[in-house]
């Protein structure tokens, strides 16, 4: 199964470079290398295309959108299956194998928003495309990083208060 690190990756596919979005996964080899890393087939164009409109799918969640119908049909007809093993039950996800991966992207999704709700969002500054995973004791990250931007905004909110009261420290 997939963990949070592996989601958060996904969910970061997407970031802005010098004020334009970039998407990473849009090289077939980086996405196969992803597959591959975390137990995919890599290299399967299906397991591709369910991985990128899973990634999508859950990146408009995140931020706030109902679940998206790309949601349902990545979980149509995907069962839990439990099989006997020496340690007692295990399950097992019934699922084509290519879309095994991006299923678990959801999985992994949910996990996390079960287990840390309101935690999984994106970064506060509108001009990024990364998320957060709060991991702090208050719940009060907003910034996908503090050093680029939080920092970023803090400069630029001072920077507006300056021109605004010039006579002011």
């Amino acid at each position: 199964m997939l963990d949070d690190q592996a989601l958060m990756q996904a969910l970061n596919s997407t970031p802005v470079t010098d004020g334009r979005r970039q998407d990473l996964w849009s090289d077939d080899r980086v996405v196969d290398r992803w597959a591959r890393e975390h137990g995919g087939l890599g290299g399967d164009k299906d397991e591709r295309r369910w991985l990128r409109t899973t990634r999508d799918a859950l990146q408009a969640v995140s931020s706030g959108a109902a679940p998206e119908p790309h949601l349902h049909r990545v979980l149509a007809d995907v069962h839990k299956v439990p099989q006997l093993s020496a340690s007692g039950i295990e399950w097992h996800l019934d699922v084509p194998p290519e879309r095994r991966l991006a299923v678990e992207l959801v999985l992994a999704w949910a996990d996390v928003e079960e287990r840390m709700p309101g935690r999984l969002r994106p970064c506060e500054n509108p001009e990024c495309r990364l998320f957060l995973l709060d991991r702090s004791r208050a719940n009060t990250a907003r910034w996908c990083s503090m050093k680029t931007c939080g920092n970023r905004l803090k400069a630029r909110r001072h920077q507006a208060r300056t021109r605004e009261n010039p006579h002011s420290g």
